[in-house]
């Protein structure tokens, strides 16, 4: 009985120094990758302000090719909607274009609602680096509450989110170079 105390006591001060630490740890989150891509930023961002265009080039998108999507509105223009639900790896949300500036950035909010409900904004944003060649900026902010801001500590938001971008990124570049 003193044993079973004994580790009682253990687990509520190692959950209670947790809690305790979480107050300290970071809520707030931002991964950004970028690429340069061989073609004009008029080009190329006429082709990234379309949502639906990311089924060529997001990993996300890639993830379930059964996945079932539905639009609202009109593509390229503030209001657009892209919903996705998935049986397998992409759970269930919903991407939404919140503001654009044309021939320089698009930004959009992500509204996950499976596995996990969080809203995220993400950005996309081209900058002419030379006579035909754009860089290409994906972005993408987190925030995790208190207290599962304590998997900050051991996840690699970079790692995980970046590489996904990076994956997209690189697909971009092979769509619009071919």
């Amino acid at each position: 009985m003193k044993i079973l105390k004994s580790i009682l006591l253990v687990m509520v001060a190692l959950i209670a120094i947790a809690l305790i630490a979480a107050l300290f740890v970071k809520k707030d989150y931002s991964v950004e990758k970028e690429i340069v891509i061989n073609r004009s930023k008029q080009e190329v961002f006429d082709y990234v302000k379309y949502i639906k265009n990311q089924d060529a080039y997001s990993k996300w998108n890639q993830m379930d090719p059964d996945m079932e999507k539905t639009y609202h509105g009109t593509d390229g223009t503030v209001g657009f909607i892209y919903a996705w639900d998935s049986d397998q790896n992409a759970g269930k949300g919903e991407q939404e274009i919140k503001n654009i500036v044309d021939g320089e950035r698009i930004d959009c909010e992500l509204r996950f609602k499976e596995p996990m409900e969080s809203t995220a904004p993400v950005y996309m944003s081209t900058e002419s680096v030379g006579t035909n060649q754009t860089k290409v900026k994906w972005g993408f902010k987190g925030t995790m509450p208190y207290p599962m801001n304590l998997m900050i500590l051991v996840m690699n938001m970079e790692n995980i989110i970046g590489d996904d971008l990076q994956i997209g990124l690189n697909n971009l570049k092979r769509v619009l170079e071919k």
